[in-house]
C-alpha cells in the first residue's frame, strides 16, 4: 500500500501524455448558414411573442 502513490505518480508523467492537437476550423457551409438563419428567425419570433404576451397583461 505504501508503493501505490509512487506507482501512480510514475504513471501520470507528462512523457506518457500525448501532445495537444489544435482543432482546425472548418469552413461554414451554405446549409449551416441556412439553419443559422432559421434559428435566428425563430429566436426573433419568440422574443416578439413574449413581448406581445407581456404587453397584454
Amino acid at each position: 500500500m505504501r508503493f501505490l502513490p509512487i506507482i501512480l505518480s510514475l504513471i501520470a508523467t507528462p512523457v506518457v501524455a500525448e501532445a495537444f492537437d489544435r482543432p482546425i476550423p472548418q469552413a461554414q457551409t451554405a446549409e449551416a448558414e441556412f439553419w443559422y438563419l432559421v434559428a435566428s428567425l425563430a429566436l426573433v419570433a419568440a422574443l416578439v411573442g413574449v413581448q406581445w404576451l407581456v404587453r397584454r397583461s
